[in-house]
This record gives C-alpha cells, structure tokens and sequence, in this order.
C-alpha cells in the first residue's frame, strides 16, 4: 500500500510537517510525564482509525520503557487497573477532545478540571496542545493513507 501524498517528500507537506513537529518538541520540554504523552498519543489515534500514529507511539512508548500490558490495555483503560488518577483524566481529556463533535460544549468542565487536580497549567496547556497536535497528525495520516507497520523507534530523531 502506497500513500496518496508523501508526506516526507512533498516541499509543502514537509513544511506544513515541520511545524507539527515544532509543536511536538515544545510539549516535550513542558514537564508533561513522557508516559502520560504516549498513553494520549496512543488513545487518541487509536480513536482517529490512525494505523501509522498507532504503530509509531506504541513503538516509541515500548521504546522508552513502557510496559506491553499498559499499552494493550489503553483502548479499555476505564476498566484497567494499570493507569494511575492522573493518566486515567488525561486519557479522559484525550477522548472527549478527540470526539469533540460528538458532544454539545466539546471537553466538559467535570473532564478539565478532574485533570486540573493532577497536572499544573503548563502542563494542562502542553496536555490540551498534545490532543489538538495527534489529532492533526491522526487526520492528515488517515486522509492520504499512510501506511503503517514499518516504523522503527527514533526513525524522525
């Protein structure tokens, strides 16, 4: 299976690309947990249909140390044992902001401020940017169909 566009060789698609990536590199620095990241990531494209932002943030998160049952267990974490509080209202927020069309008024005031009990602003700013930037990158990899399955941890470093 081939991409409708290449991404990663289109001069216009790489800029807009570049700029994701920009916005990625400054939720990484925002003291946002590395784990509370991948768990968003994860969910978020899982929800989205995105086969290559499924496979890349659960390799990346396999990478850097997470555990195979956690990963496994994100697309049913209301019911898992393994996300702590705070992982368990981010995953809440990822859902609601990533289903924003499905409910009146977007992300509910009980969903923010459950996870204003647990991150501070700086990071429930880099937490809120995290579900817009994923759901930008699930949308543009599912419009032109990228495919998935090949991603090796570090591959963009």
């Amino acid at each position: 299976m081939d991409a409708r566009l290449n991404l990663f060789v289109n001069p216009v698609a790489t800029r807009i690309v570049k700029h994701f990536v920009a916005a990625n590199e400054a939720i990484g620095d925002s003291g946002l947990p590395r784990a509370t990241q991948h768990l968003v990531t994860l969910r978020a494209s899982q929800i989205n249909g995105c086969g290559f932002c499924t496979d890349m943030h659960t390799k990346d998160a396999l990478h850097e140390g997470e555990t195979a049952t956690r990963l496994h267990l994100v697309a049913a974490w209301r019911e898992a044992t393994v996300f702590t509080d705070a992982e368990r209202a981010a995953l809440e927020l990822a859902e609601q902001g990533t289903r924003i069309a499905d409910a009146a008024g977007g992300v509910t005031d009980e969903a923010w401020a459950d996870a204003a009990k647990h991150y501070d602003e700086d990071q429930l700013a880099a937490l809120a940017a995290l579900i817009a930037v994923i759901n930008a990158f699930n949308r543009l990899n599912v419009f032109v169909q990228q495919p998935a399955g090949s991603y090796r941890p570090g591959q963009f470093a």
